[in-house]
């Protein structure tokens, strides 16, 4: 007795097909959570927050783990090269790929001190 060879490719066809309504309906059902997007930091959690851990959220993936830079310049010694005010604007305007506003106002000054003082 011959095996049709056809049966196979076709079995893999329908469930392929199945498989797309089945994951379609399931997108339907999640649009609203997907429409949301990612939730919002809590305040509290920023607000009591040290400059390093802001660091640790917020700089570390263009600064490097050891300040070393990469996508962004390093902040080993930049105390020298600028001053407090010079890196409080920095980190509030932003500067080149450095977006705006990834420290609270109300950090700004700790941030900007101890990011002087990284050797």
């Amino acid at each position: 007795m011959n095996r049709n060879p056809l049966i196979p490719f076709l079995l893999i066809a329908v469930l392929g097909i199945g498989l797309m309504f089945l994951l379609s309906f399931k997108g339907l059902g999640d649009h609203e959570q997907l429409a949301k997007g990612e939730e919002e930091p809590k305040t509290e959690d920023v607000a009591n927050a040290t400059p390093e851990e802001i660091y640790q959220q917020n700089c570390i993936t263009c600064h490097g783990q050891n300040y070393e830079g990469g996508a962004g310049p390093k902040l080993v010694g930049i105390g020298e090269s600028l001053s407090v005010d010079e890196i409080k604007q920095t980190l509030k305007q932003g500067k080149g790929i450095m977006p705006a506003g990834l420290v609270p106002d109300d950090k700004l000054d700790e941030m900007a001190e101890w990011v002087s003082q990284i050797k």
